[in-house]
């Protein structure tokens, strides 16, 4: 078994070629993802981080290069055949869910996602004990309403529900595109805690992309932070321990040559 779960290999995209709107995304990309890792991506406006999720996932194709996925080639698999590979949280709490249904039976559609299953619906005795169980981990007093319809949830429940809802069947790889940025600060708080429990206690290997400084600095054992479609950091170990917004920053316009200018991760 490799310990290199996900590997990018110089992947590059491109939209809009050839016209007044073109725009490299992603400029020859390489990435070694180790199993395990729990990687935070951080970056400016326009960099690359969410555009570097959707070439993983299959949103589009790549322009060059290739993406290998515990040593299979997927770089040619459509986004539907990649699907039952990953586990993904998306910035809006909306997304990942079926506000028409309960709770309970949107985790048994998480659950029995790629599975071959005849017409009948029901949700067993077994598996509810499943989903009560998994829903106590949350903390939200979510497993005593399981037939509530998720679209009376709040925000935060919602996402927390969703982050679920892709961990129920181990992904290879989780991916989590700016999960916390539509929540308000204490509930944002509340969603990463989670978030670091459930990829910690479960030692899932995990992309979060995050506007946040200081959350990319404090979860994760390894940082990753883009520019112009590329990657100029990548931060682990003792040296993440250790590392400051400050020295984030410092480090950012000696590679970069430029300043950091992104309110939205300053601020935060």
């Amino acid at each position: 078994m490799s310990e290199i779960m996900l590997e990018l290999r110089s992947i590059s995209k491109t939209f809009n070629p050839g016209t007044v709107n073109e725009k490299k995304a992603i400029d020859r990309v390489s990435l070694k993802v180790r199993r395990g890792d729990f990687i935070t991506i951080i970056g400016g406006n326009g960099a690359g981080k969410s555009t570097l999720i959707n070439a993983i996932t299959g949103v589009f194709p790549v322009d060059e290069g290739e993406i290998i996925l515990d040593c299979i080639d997927i770089t040619g698999l459509p986004e539907h055949k990649r699907a039952r590979y990953f586990g993904r949280v998306f910035q809006d709490p909306m997304m990942g869910t079926a506000p028409n249904m309960g709770i309970e039976e949107n985790l048994a559609l998480a659950y029995r996602r790629g599975r071959r299953h005849g017409l009948s619906w029901g949700i067993s005795a077994r598996e509810r004990v499943l989903y009560r169980e998994q829903l106590g981990r949350l903390e939200l007093d979510l497993e005593g309403r399981m037939t509530q319809k998720v679209g009376l949830l709040s925000g935060g429940q919602r996402q927390a529900l969703t982050l679920l809802m892709a961990t129920l069947i181990r992904p290879k790889v989780l991916l989590l595109d700016e999960h916390t940025a539509a929540l308000d600060p204490k509930t944002a708080e509340k969603v990463l805690r989670i978030t670091e429990e459930i990829v910690t206690g479960d030692n899932l290997t995990t992309l979060m992309v995050t506007h946040n400084m200081k959350n990319a600095i404090e979860h994760g054992n390894r940082l990753i932070m883009m520019n112009d479609g590329r990657i100029i950091l990548d931060i682990a170990g003792a040296e993440k321990k250790k590392l400051t917004v400050e020295m984030l920053l410092e480090k950012f316009s000696k590679v970069s040559g430029s300043e950091f200018v992104n309110d939205r991760a300053l601020l935060s």
